[in-house]
């Protein structure tokens, strides 16, 4: 298998010599050249190093039905129809519960592999999924950095890495990658499939996309976008157009080792048939394939329920149960379950009582899972009052960049503080 530093050098190294090659080409050449350098003395790789997975529980999930306070009164008074009583639940505690739609992840608490923080939110919350969402990704409430916090992560600690260094599962860069000079990469829609490969074969790019998603079977080929982060500017002397051409050529590049590197493993474990399932699958076939990504980001949609809430949460939650249940079987049968972390987040949680058409509004506040070998179980931070809300919403207890200073700190060893912009109170739930 070509390496990504072999296909530069025996390739487009070469050419940039020709005179009929344009100046932005030989730009981008030169700095390519600079990177495989870089690459050479300082193999900088997470194939053996802490790897994170992002999950994004997409539409704001009611936190107040996924950690039930069934102890509190005014939790049944506020959702007649859509309180969870004890029975409806797995105990963690005399005053909550979890959702039972998620039983794996309960024996999980159990055993000590889940941290469950409480009331995470920020100041100054915002109700709209766009806004908050942004919030939530750059690590910045206040003015909403044109960088992510997982972008800036790449930028402060892995330099030289990869383009693969980031792996999103998603039609769009999340905005947590953007970054000023290695955005990582988003597996894509087949149209931007048809864009990098400059056809319009749309019954071609539909099969390799289809394939690409489909579990437990070889992988012959997939649709591979650059994601749209990265800056120009970020290397002296670049233009537009050639910023532009280093990420096709670093998304062509990675597209080809991505796909030769998933399609070698092919797990036992089963998963299911969702969306989050598949994407799990993918991720543990690139781990164990030793690609040396840090950082996963997965969605996981639907949560925005504000009619019928009752059954579609649940049936939401109980797919991520049961995706997170295959993937860290996969894991732990290729030997690297210690390597791993998977964090969720949601944008909000909602508000504290049930509207009138059987569902809960756009709120403030829920809770977050970390899951994993490296993680200490349990609960963490304070559930919110019930009573002392803000404006019919739960008033948050934790900062949501405390999580991310921990992540950053105890899991991937980096200091948080250039990163999040700020110095942020840590939590216990990782050594």
């Amino acid at each position: 298998m070509k390496t990504r530093r072999d296909f530069l050098r025996a390739t487009l190294l070469g050419a940039s010599a020709t005179w009929t090659v344009p100046m932005f080409v030989e730009n981008t050449f030169a700095q390519l050249h600079n990177d495989t350098k870089d690459l050479a003395v300082q193999p900088v790789t997470g194939k053996d190093g802490p790897i994170l997975v992002v999950i994004q529980l997409a539409g704001g999930n009611d936190g107040l039905n996924t950690l039930a306070p069934f102890a509190d009164d005014a939790y049944h008074k506020a959702r007649p129809r859509l309180a969870k009583k004890e029975k409806d639940l797995i105990r963690l505690s005399d005053y909550c519960g979890l959702n039972n739609s998620m039983p794996w992840l309960g024996s999980q608490f159990k055993e000590g592999d889940l941290a469950i923080v409480q009331g995470v939110g920020y100041p100054n919350p915002n109700r709209s999924h766009f806004v908050s969402t942004s919030i939530w990704e750059t690590a910045d409430p206040a003015n909403r950095s044109n960088t992510g916090w997982l972008g800036r992560y790449f930028d402060n600690a892995c330099s030289g890495s990869d383009p693969t260094v980031g792996i999103s599962f998603s039609k769009t860069q999340p905005e947590a990658f953007g970054a000023a000079r290695n955005p990582g990469i988003c597996l894509s829609t087949p149209e931007l499939y048809r864009w990098i490969n400059g056809n319009d074969d749309s019954k071609t790019a539909e099969e390799f996309f289809s394939d690409l998603n489909r579990p437990d079977a070889p992988v012959e080929g997939g649709s591979i976008a650059m994601a749209a982060g990265g800056k120009t500017g970020a290397i002296q002397g670049e233009s537009n157009l050639s910023f532009l051409e280093r990420v096709a050529l670093d998304a062509q590049v990675s597209s080809a080792k991505i796909l030769e590197i998933a399609s070698k493993h092919k797990t036992n474990v089963q998963y299911d048939g969702t969306p989050l399932a598949r994407s799990l699958n993918l991720v543990g076939r690139m781990i164990a394939g030793g690609l040396p990504t840090r950082v996963f980001y997965v969605s996981h949609g639907g949560f925005d329920t504000h009619n019928n809430q009752m059954g579609t949460q649940d049936r939401l939650l109980g797919q991520l149960d049961s995706a997170l249940k295959s993937f860290m079987a996969d894991l732990k049968q290729q030997g690297a379950a210690d390597r791993v972390v998977v964090m969720t987040f949601s944008e909000f949680g909602r508000r504290v009582g049930e509207n009138a058409s059987g569902g809960t509004d756009h709120g403030q506040g829920s809770c977050l899972f970390t899951l994993g070998q490296g993680v200490k179980g349990g609960l963490y931070g304070k559930y919110p009052s019930l009573t002392d809300l803000s404006q019919g919403d739960l008033k948050f207890t934790t900062d949501f960049r405390g999580i991310y200073a921990t992540i950053l700190e105890n899991w991937l060893k980096t200091p948080s503080k250039p990163i999040l912009k700020g110095a942020y109170e840590k939590l216990s739930f990782m050594g």
